[in-house]
């Protein structure tokens, strides 16, 4: 019998590995990439705060990407 399109297909263990190991790198990426440019703000205007909100931003981007990882894997 033919493949069953309602049927999910199984996705081979190396690609999600592969898949959740991207976001051991884009996660802490993020991170240092938004506190960089926070730090860099920070240096051009002569302040001393905007490295938090870059900090929080990357901190919210490594978490958007996760939830889209999972969602993706998920359905």
């Amino acid at each position: 019998m033919a493949d069953d399109p309602q049927e999910p297909q199984k996705k081979n263990p190396w690609v999600q590995l592969g898949n959740y190991a991207q976001l051991a790198i884009v996660f802490p990426a993020a991170t240092v990439i938004g506190w960089l440019i926070g730090s860099a703000l920070d240096r051009w205007l002569h302040t001393t705060w905007l490295y938090i909100p870059g900090l929080l931003l990357g901190i919210v981007a490594g978490f958007v990407e996760l939830v889209r990882t999972a969602m993706k894997d998920s359905s």
